[in-house]
């Protein structure tokens, strides 16, 4: 008789839960999850990923139709906005996703599903609706939810959050962002364009304050010319209704004059917070701190047996790390291989448009760990495909080592999020820029602007006075035949 009920236990059904039960029960571990809620598919694809990308692609086509007359088109003039139909859409889209993430797929693949409040009551055994399950090996993979500042009568303010502005029946004449991350920027661009006045409350001196200068100015740039005002290194101190009306008084974050600004709604967007309250990890010897649980390059816990993975350890809150961290765990525990983490190599996409994406090391990055590099830029104004979609502006800029492997890669501009990739291979794959140079990319399309900036780093190499003299001495080459006028 075996020891334990099951192989694996898994606490929770987002993205890492799901990755790590799928694989588990395909090689053959019989797999348990359970789920908080009464659904699978996580926040990503019920309050994150899935409805903001919906909700963003109906604000992009809308602030397309605006454009119109750039195109030689007729200028349109367009009703307000319904915008219960638009977050229809945005509920119809989750609809028909979610039966790829449903207990009937899952028992397909040979995954128990149950649902409840689980919690530990020793290191092998949970305790669920009254009855105890008992597992080899448990990975928790609870996520994450919006974490609320400490602002003076905010939780008396009926305040939105990524999990309840989809509920919204009225479109807001005026939107309050606290937070100027990547969610509070998506959503400031996409209510922008759907009508609202928006204003970004962030504390820090720039939004994306971890990145480089010229990205967070890009960013910001980009969302002054939609409309959104932005109030940086302004710290929130107060909240309060009044009649309809959210009320914040607002102040510089490193002293001065309060003052007061006033919206329809008010959306949180400060970061996030693990879920691991009442999961009795003590009972369970998982140590955690308020980022998160805390777990090795492997995703193991302080206990051995004992794997976290996504939003709840608070390492790069992104879906696509949790399916990351999913697929290491099961590694190591089905295979028993030693697969660790590199987050290296991990891209992350902000969904504004034109989009910003980026892998690797920054410029900033790149100068306090004293590595030497070079940088290259390449602006989506010389591509003929950006011309012609009417999406010139952005860049690309890539740090590459003095021998010209990839080191880190910022893109800014349409399709960011796609054209990564390339990068992410290429620095997975350890290829040299020359390598890209050297493929031949469709023309026209946007990720010739990949090829072009890898070759500027041989520029100067092959097509400087050295090169040219050498090349006329060898094969008599006669020089320009034709000169710019004088323009003195």
């Amino acid at each position: 008789m075996a020891r334990y009920q099951y192989d694996i236990g898994i606490l929770g059904g987002g993205s890492a839960g799901l990755t790590v039960a799928a694989g588990g029960a395909r090689f053959g571990a019989k797999t348990i999850l359970i789920e908080k809620s009464g659904k699978l598919g996580g926040d990503c694809l019920h309050y994150g990923c899935v409805p903001s990308k919906t909700l963003i692609r109906s604000a992009q086509i809308w602030a397309d139709a605006r454009r119109s007359a750039e195109f030689g088109l007729p200028e349109a003039v367009l009703p307000p906005v319904d915008i219960e139909k638009v977050m229809e859409r945005v509920r119809e889209v989750i609809a028909s996703i979610q039966p790829h993430d449903s207990p009937e797929r899952f028992c397909s693949l040979g995954v128990e599903t149950r649902f409840g409040d689980a919690s530990f009551n020793d290191p092998h055994t949970v305790s669920l609706n009254g009855e105890e399950i008992s597992a080899k090996n448990w990975v928790i993979a609870t996520g994450s939810r919006p974490a609320i500042p400490p602002v003076e009568g905010l939780e008396e303010v009926d305040f939105l959050t990524n999990e309840t502005i989809f509920g919204i029946k009225k479109l807001p004449g005026k939107l309050l962002i606290l937070g100027g991350g990547p969610i509070g920027i998506e959503f400031a661009q996409a209510f922008s364009s759907l009508g609202s006045e928006v204003t970004i409350v962030e504390f820090m001196d720039t939004i994306m304050p971890r990145e480089d200068k010229p990205i967070s100015d890009a960013l910001a740039v980009l969302l002054r010319s939609g409309g959104v005002e932005l109030l940086t290194a302004t710290a929130a101190q107060t909240a309060r209704r009044e009649g309809e009306k959210v009320v914040l008084s607002i102040a510089p974050s490193k002293g001065g004059e309060p003052r007061e600004i006033s919206g329809d709604e008010l959306l949180v967007a400060t970061g996030r917070r693990p879920n691991i309250e009442g999961l009795s990890l003590e009972k369970a010897g998982v140590a955690y701190t308020r980022k998160g649980i805390t777990i090795n390059s492997r995703t193991r816990t302080s206990a051995k047996h004992i794997y976290a993975c996504g939003d709840v350890t608070g390492e790069m809150n992104f879906t696509h790390v949790a399916g990351y961290h999913g697929s290491t765990a099961l590694t190591n525990i089905v295979l028993h291989l030693p697969k660790k983490l590199d987050y290296s190599k991990v891209p992350w996409c902000i969904y504004t448009s034109p989009e910003v994406a980026g892998v690797g090391l920054s410029e900033r990055e790149a100068t306090e760990k004293g590595i030497k590099y070079r940088l290259l830029e390449e602006k989506f104004s010389q591509n003929d495909r950006a011309l012609a979609e009417g999406e010139e502006s952005g860049f690309v800029r890539i740090i590459a080592s003095p021998k010209g492997h990839v080191l880190g890669a910022r893109i800014v501009g349409a399709n960011a999020g796609e054209l990564i990739h390339e990068w992410v291979i290429a620095m997975n794959a350890k290829l040299k820029l020359s390598t890209i140079a050297g493929t031949v990319h469709t023309y026209p399309t946007l990720s010739e602007i990949s090829k072009r900036v890898s070759g500027s780093f041989y520029e100067d190499a092959l097509f400087g006075k050295r090169t040219r003299w050498l090349l006329r001495l060898l094969f008599k080459f006669q020089g320009r035949a034709c000169y710019p006028p004088d323009k003195g």
